[in-house]
């Protein structure tokens, strides 16, 4: 997937055509206008390209590329990444001796080595929160570099393309477990990633999507308690933040900007809820269940 990503997509699309498994390159161009058309229709490996007439964003992106994918797996890949000639060997081998996986997540490294994702815990007020040492154990994958089995992608109703950007992989993550699936780890899978070249981590928006995202994610699979607490406790922040002086400077403490968030939520809520009962009626495992095997781990 990518957005104005003249800068970067030819050394993605170059480790691609370096992977040593055989595979197919699907790259959805979410109506980029500097340049980055003409760079895909150059490239030697020739990927297929769906081009939109508008940004959806990672999200929206990958619900269209779920439809057209009809492979046995997926992979998910930024465009600001640049996987080792293994990488999707690694992967799908990691897959293959694990059939309860849905999921494989890879090791996304910095350009100066430092580990960003080797998978995504979930905390302990529900948020997404990645994993910066490889582990056994993860609760979900990190989105930029990961591999899924595309009927079960298909089976948990594929990708929330209403999210735009952030969480709809842990929301995945959460509606593969409540399926009965797991998600692994393949840390050996390592992906170079040059994190936040498509957006601005830190900015408004950045922390809006972020904000919203979650409290979303929760209210459609989350247990109801802690999903109703989570919003009331963001609700109530917001209430009292104009009576801090004190108040952090990050953007996600400013007043308008949670206010924003929390109307999207109202104004979302009803499709939400209807989401939240599909996802129960679906599911192998209680909320609860899958909440305490792995909130706050």
């Amino acid at each position: 997937m990518t957005w104005r990503g003249a800068g970067h997509v030819t050394a993605c699309l170059d480790a691609l055509a370096a992977q040593t498994r055989p595979h197919r390159t699907l790259v959805v161009d979410n109506a980029s206008d500097d340049g980055t058309a003409a760079l895909l229709a150059a490239h030697p490996s020739h990927p297929q390209v769906i081009r939109l007439p508008r940004n959806t964003g990672y999200a929206g992106a990958l619900a269209v590329a779920a439809k057209r994918v009809e492979t046995p797996l997926m992979a998910w890949l930024n465009d600001d990444a640049e996987p080792e000639p293994d990488w999707l060997a690694t992967l799908e081998d990691t897959l293959e001796k694990a059939p309860l996986a849905g999921a494989a997540t890879s090791r996304l490294v910095r350009p100066d080595g430092a580990t960003q994702s080797a998978g995504v815990r979930l905390t302990t007020d529900g948020h997404g929160a990645d994993l910066t040492e490889p582990t056994a154990e993860v609760f979900g994958f990190c989105g930029g570099a990961a591999l899924l089995r595309t009927d079960v992608l298909k089976s948990v109703r594929g990708v929330p393309a209403g999210f735009f950007c952030y969480y709809e992989d842990t929301d995945t993550a959460w509606r593969l477990r409540l399926a009965g699936w797991d998600v692994i780890a393949a840390p050996d899978a390592r992906v170079r990633h040059a994190h936040g070249v498509s957006s601005e981590l830190g900015s408004p928006l950045f922390h809006r999507w972020n904000e919203r995202n979650r409290l979303l994610m929760l209210l459609r699979c989350a247990p109801r308690g802690v999903a109703v607490n989570q919003l009331v406790r963001f609700a109530v922040l917001t209430a009292v933040l104009p009576l801090r002086p004190g108040r952090p400077a990050a953007p996600n403490f400013r007043f308008g900007l949670r206010c924003r968030v929390l109307a999207e939520v109202v104004v979302r809520l009803p499709a939400t809820l209807a989401a939240r009962r599909k996802i129960g009626r679906r599911a192998a495992l209680g909320r609860g269940a899958v909440w305490e095997a792995w909130a706050g781990l």
